[in-house]
């Protein structure tokens, strides 16, 4: 294909194919591991849960664990802001790892679609082992008295890091225009998880806004707040650097151009 023809965008962009088969094995590995690890952890945290749970909490159980929810999302859209807007898939360890996988998504926003479960899930769990492993060790060593008196918190923590290990598979479901289970859709009609149209916002180039995508339930009002544009304003004020620099290089790369990975 003539460079003046080359793909915009997709899985034949030279930049997409790029960083697809920065995938590695030893990558692979690590996502396989977490995506157990955390299913292990989180499934552990919430039968100890269930075990000292007594109806009068359910209130507050079902209050914080909105408010968690919240939090998720207000975390998902920080991390991906963060990864989307700084950064490099050069930096070590963490660019292969973290910045990659965004940086492929702008430029084949459907690859999602052809992930699998670890792939799609491994990042995210990892993510969510520190904190379970806490939880799981209290709650393993912990007197029953002490387990109440802490019993709100660690159901908020559970919810959090249930959303938060969630968060890429609901995102997956938004760019799947086919084949979803009737379940899935109502949840995303309903907006009690990231829905199609929604996050369809986010991909119109430069991609600089609507950024949380655990519910999107907090992309208007940090919209409305200019939250995103006066951090990044505020960052290169101070340091100079341009927000999605490395995002634009991805963007425009051609089949002729050098690799733009490094191999040290």
């Amino acid at each position: 294909m003539a460079e003046n023809q080359a793909p915009k965008w997709g899985k034949h962009h030279a930049g997409a194919k790029e960083l697809a088969k920065a995938y590695t094995p030893g990558i692979r590995l690590i996502d396989t591991l977490s995506v157990i690890i955390a299913g292990l952890l989180i499934s552990f945290v919430f039968l100890c849960l269930c075990w000292h749970f007594h109806l009068n909490q359910l209130f507050g159980v079902l209050t914080l664990g909105f408010l968690a929810i919240v939090m998720a999302d207000f975390s998902s859209g920080v991390v991906h802001w963060c990864a989307d807007t700084w950064g490099s898939v050069n930096m070590p360890i963490f660019g292969r790892m973290f910045i990659r996988p965004f940086r492929e998504h702008h430029i084949d926003p459907t690859a999602i679609t052809r992930h699998d479960l670890i792939e799609t899930n491994g990042l995210n769990c990892l993510l969510t082992i520190g904190p379970l492993l806490v939880l799981s060790y209290q709650l393993m060593t912990f007197s029953n008295e002490e387990i109440t008196a802490h019993y709100y918190s660690y159901c908020f923590l559970l919810t959090l890091a249930t959303f938060v290990l969630l968060t890429n598979q609901f995102h997956k479901w938004s760019h799947t225009h086919s084949g979803l289970p009737p379940w899935v859709e109502k949840l995303q009609e309903w907006h009690v998880i990231l829905p199609r149209k929604h996050h369809r916002i986010h991909h119109v180039s430069p991609h600089e806004t609507y950024f949380c995508i655990t519910t999107g339930w907090l992309n208007y009002p940090l919209e409305l707040i200019y939250f995103w544009s006066s951090l990044e304003w505020l960052i290169e004020k101070a340091t100079g650097a341009h927000p999605r620099d490395d995002d634009f290089l991805w963007a425009n790369k051609t089949e002729s151009s050098t690799s733009n990975i490094s191999t040290t």
